[in-house]
């Protein structure tokens, strides 16, 4: 499963964007959009919820979930007896189903809220789901699901996955049971990983569920503030850099001779990615807070993460999901075809990867600015968005590095 999780093509030498001019480029745009938002922007401009055009059209939910449930049961047919060589099912499950949400939901919004097979089960609440639990079932299920991919001994094999999928599914029934589809909106890690990334589709769902048409900014600042947010954001943002920098040499030699093996090691590494970025957030925030006169800031600018997330996922899986997309294609349909190692040009990929996370900060500079003149004083908006533009640089900069430089 080498070729699965290998997420880019080449390496800084062949690629056609020289790291320095990468690093000018996206330090500029930062800049430019910095400067022009303080000068420009003194007034909250962005609605959330309340924006948009409603839209009259009802996609046929149940039929996409029963479609849903099949291409699932598929996806188990292949893990229960599938060879163990050329097996499908991980490709569905890491290339088709995993990266591939992101396009999905960018392009139509929260598509697992609408193709989830878990939604075919009644919405028949025991109890109410508890305010406190917010999204953190959700970030654990999304740490769960990057381990198994980025640390794992085994993540491509047939028990590994099924023991993943047996266990997420009997979680879903069991929430859905209890606290019906409310708990599917917080604790299905998919569920919510698609609908964060959704909220930046011009095809967006108000709270009630209402389907409109909206401007991505209006969609970013309808996110829902909850518990766990900043921890599911931080899953995201922080397991796939540690993906960019678990191929270098120094780590690969490092898990395989350090002291606490493999797993253990890549266990601390990817804790310590997620933990590295939550406290760059944190100490941030906080300083915000204190130039600008505000407190309990963290988890009301977390939506402003979602974008730069999404930024560096297009950017580290597009090559993956180009290539090794045909291949999950091929397996899946059994089809006589080869994969075609050029339908992208490295020239192509640098490219992508550059617009995808430069683009990614420069929205959530903006989404950022405007929640900070609505929450700041107005004397201190300006002032109390340094801390915030130095947290964007960070992660631009880190970003680049790790996709050119590792």
């Amino acid at each position: 499963m080498t070729g699965v999780l290998a997420h880019g093509i080449g390496n800084r030498s062949d690629l056609p964007i020289p790291l320095f001019y990468a690093y000018a480029g996206a330090f500029a745009a930062l800049v430019v959009s910095f400067l022009a938002l303080g000068l420009l922007w003194a007034d909250s401009r962005f609605s959330g919820d309340r924006a948009g055009r409603v839209l009259s059209w009802r996609p046929p939910a149940r039929a996409i979930r029963v479609v849903s449930a099949v291409l699932a049961l598929y996806t188990l047919g292949w893990l229960l007896l599938g060879p163990a060589e050329d097996n499908a099912a991980p490709y569905l499950v890491y290339v088709i189903f995993w990266v591939g949400l992101v396009p999905a939901s960018l392009l139509f919004g929260p598509v697992w809220r609408l193709a989830g097979p878990f939604r075919l089960l009644p919405d028949r609440p025991r109890r109410p789901l508890p305010a406190r639990l917010g999204y953190w079932p959700a970030a654990a299920g999304l740490l769960a699901f990057t381990w198994m991919e980025l640390v794992s001994p085994e993540p491509a094999a047939s028990a590994t996955l099924l023991i993943f999928l047996l266990a997420y599914g009997a979680a879903q029934v069991a929430g859905t049971v209890v606290y019906g589809h409310a708990w599917l909106e917080r604790g299905d890690p998919f569920e919510v990983y698609s609908t964060l990334v959704g909220h930046l589709s011009p095809l967006g769902r108000r709270a009630d569920g209402t389907l409109v048409l909206r401007s991505p900014f209006n969609g970013l600042d309808a996110i829902a503030q909850a518990p766990g947010l900043v921890a599911t954001v931080c899953v995201l943002l922080g397991s796939t850099g540690y993906d960019g920098f678990a191929g270098a040499p120094f780590w690969v030699n490092a898990l395989q001779t350090g002291p606490l093996g493999r797993t253990g090691l890549g266990t601390l590494g990817l804790l310590v990615a997620i933990g590295g970025v939550a406290a760059l957030y944190t100490a941030c925030l906080w300083a915000a807070g204190l130039i600008g006169g505000a407190r309990g800031l963290t988890p009301r600018f977390a939506h402003s993460l979602v974008p730069i997330a999404i930024g560096y996922l297009v950017a580290h899986y597009f090559s993956l999901f180009v290539i090794e997309g045909q291949r999950a294609v091929i397996l899946a349909l059994g089809l006589d075809a080869q994969v075609d190692q050029d339908v992208v040009s490295a020239g192509g990929i640098a490219t992508v990867q550059v617009l995808a996370i430069v683009a990614g900060h420069v929205i959530g500079v903006v989404a950022a600015h405007d929640r900070s003149v609505r929450l700041l004083e107005p004397a201190k908006a300006v002032a109390g968005q340094i801390p915030l533009f130095v947290l964007m640089v960070c992660y631009t900069l880190g970003g680049l590095t790790l996709l050119f430089a590792a």
